[in-house]
């Protein structure tokens, strides 16, 4: 069986003085629905932001910063360096045959070597510029999340230091009566 203390809301369970003095005074603007709300809204914002600034960015690219990009994630990836080690094993076996069309000391692959490399670093360069970008993007927004979550933890504990002056009283009044 349930007491009647149990089958009350937690407003319920203040004391109409303090519901009163809540709100009589000008500054106790927020009340637990909107607080909740604005939990559920920064919690939600913050689970979007990634995705968000995910498709910003897929906007903005155009198609020759995405095959950049996939130049750069292939580039520099254990799979690029494997496979290119087995092209130099093989070209270089292949050319210490007798069906060598690039003797040692491998001019041409040399020649191919530095096409490859001067192709190869802009591109990645020009990838790790834009996720630079993208990371910029996700330090301002994290910090504008951050600050105004530090406001909202001030303002509350501005109303809190102010529920306790004023419990405080209350009991003062209660107990010295």
């Amino acid at each position: 069986m349930s007491t009647v203390d149990e089958q009350q809301s937690p407003n319920e369970r203040i004391p109409d003085k303090l519901i009163q003095e809540l709100e009589r005074d000008t500054h106790a603007k927020l009340n637990i629905e909107q607080l909740t709300r604005i939990t559920a809204m920064v919690r939600e914002y913050q689970g979007n932001i990634k995705s968000h600034l995910t498709q910003q960015q897929a906007k903005k690219s155009s198609w020759a910063d995405r095959i950049a990009d996939r130049i750069a994630v292939f580039g520099g990836s254990w799979m690029f360096i494997v496979l290119f080690a087995l092209f130099l094993m093989s070209w270089m076996l292949l050319n210490l045959t007798r069906f060598a069309y690039d003797k040692p000391p491998f001019i041409l692959l040399n020649l191919i070597l530095s096409c490859i490399s001067a192709f190869q670093a802009p591109v990645i360069l020009m990838s790790q510029n834009r996720q630079a970008n993208r990371d910029k993007q996700e330090a301002i927004l994290d910090f504008a999340i951050n600050y105004r979550a530090e406001q909202e933890n001030m303002e509350m504990k501005e109303l809190l230091e102010r529920m306790d002056q004023r419990l405080e009283r209350m009991e003062r009044e209660i107990f010295h009566r």
